[in-house]
């Protein structure tokens, strides 16, 4: 039994006096006469718990402005954007003038039911936070997949590439492909150069559109490290199976997805998927404020600072090893950026195992076995075949 209805019984029924009631069960006696008179008004009712609400509440959010963040929050979801508290509240004052704190922001969501829960994450605090000084001082590069509505199976497949400045997130180039190969990343790199200035280093990960460096020295430099190196950029490449060196841009494709996704109609053509990315393009960095630019949006935080520009030439040389073995025609062949040149040794040496050291155009020929130098050249990249360089000798007739 509730201590209200033990002092109700002691006053009413046993006819105790206040003041006595009061003092046997430890309350104020005002208590006790404004528990009397809410029980003679209500009856029972008087037992039951009371909301400590206050009547007023002159600091709530006004119904209007609760509306309007609901509202904008069902639009930027609608549209495959980012509609989180600290967005909306960019929003909020940069197109409503209104202005509400996050944590505002955050418990009308709460309340309406509009927050998900999310598990546990690795702390933010435990990874090692890298961002370039100025525009241009470094791109991250790199492409991901994304499925057509063509009337096929499932859809199909066709790949975006794209180019992110690393210190203001801006997106450079985005450009969809059947496939993305080395000779169109090279290009895409290049219209890019012509539109932005060339920037001191550029960082992908390992594929072998960007480089060939766990190629076991088969190809050479591809298309790109051949521009790269050509303009003094300096390359830089992930640690393998760290995606984490090249977080910026795979957070991107996380953005673009969630956003062409929501779309409609859903491209079925590569020029479609195109003009959908031309126009998330502008949106990402003209309209979507960025948290980590303290709510700057990428165009207008690339456009803060001075641009970056490459150091100086490059002084490294490409060193490759190449083990081989000669043809039966006394030919070995080497590719050399993308193309493949056929180096003469002689038919004596057919079928002769051998070891190929290069240094750029620089190439030693030696014999695994034996350890005999069998040539030596440089290599001509105008030229298929490399030829021998020895004279050869005529039949004369004797005098």
């Amino acid at each position: 039994m509730s201590r209200a209805r033990l002092v109700i019984t002691a006053v009413v029924v046993e006819n105790r006096p206040v003041a006595q009631v009061a003092a046997d069960y430890g309350v104020h006696r005002a208590w006790v006469y404004k528990l009397l008179a809410r029980y003679r008004a209500e009856g029972e009712a008087a037992f039951e718990p009371r909301s400590r609400q206050p009547k007023r509440s002159p600091n709530a959010t006004p119904p209007e402005r609760v509306e309007l963040v609901l509202r904008l929050r069902k639009e930027l979801a609608e549209q495959g954007l980012d509609a989180g508290p600290h967005t909306l509240v960019w929003h909020l004052e940069h197109h409503h003038d209104v202005r509400l704190s996050a944590a505002t922001v955050h418990r009308i969501l709460t309340r309406h039911g509009l927050v998900t829960p999310e598990p546990k994450k690795r702390p933010k605090a435990s990874y090692t936070r890298f961002e370039a000084d100025l525009p241009n001082q470094m791109w991250q590069t790199d492409f991901t997949h994304y499925r057509l509505r063509d009337g096929t199976p499932g859809g199909r497949d066709v790949e975006v590439l794209n180019f992110l400045d690393d210190h203001s997130r801006y997106l450079l180039a985005s450009r969809a492909y059947p496939r993305v190969t080395g000779p169109a990343v090279a290009r895409l790199f290049t219209t890019t150069v012509a539109e932005y200035g060339i920037p001191a280093s550029v960082l992908s990960d390992n594929g072998m559109v960007f480089t060939t460096r766990f190629a076991g020295g088969r190809g050479g430099r591809n298309a790109l490290e051949k521009e790269l190196r050509r303009l003094h950029v300096l390359q830089k490449n992930s640690t393998p199976n760290h995606p984490q060196t090249c977080g910026k841009v795979e957070r991107l494709h996380q953005t673009l997805k969630k956003w062409l996704t929501a779309q409609t109609p859903q491209p079925a053509t590569i020029a479609e998927l195109q003009a959908l990315l031309d126009a998330f393009r502008d949106q990402y960095n003209h309209r979507r404020p960025h948290r980590s630019l303290n709510r700057r949006t990428p165009a207008a935080a690339y456009a803060a600072r001075a641009k970056a520009t490459p150091t100086g030439p490059r002084t490294d040389s490409h060193d490759r090893v190449r083990h081989d073995r000669i043809d039966d025609s006394g030919v070995v062949t080497l590719r050399h950026n993308g193309r493949l040149h056929h180096i003469g040794i002689g038919r004596t040496h057919a079928r002769t195992h051998v070891i190929m050291l290069i240094q750029d155009l620089n190439i030693r020929v030696i014999a695994t076995a034996t350890g005999e130098l069998l040539r030596e050249l440089t290599l001509d990249p105008t030229r298929d075949y490399q030829p021998r360089g020895q004279p050869q000798t005529r039949n004369r007739p004797n005098p």
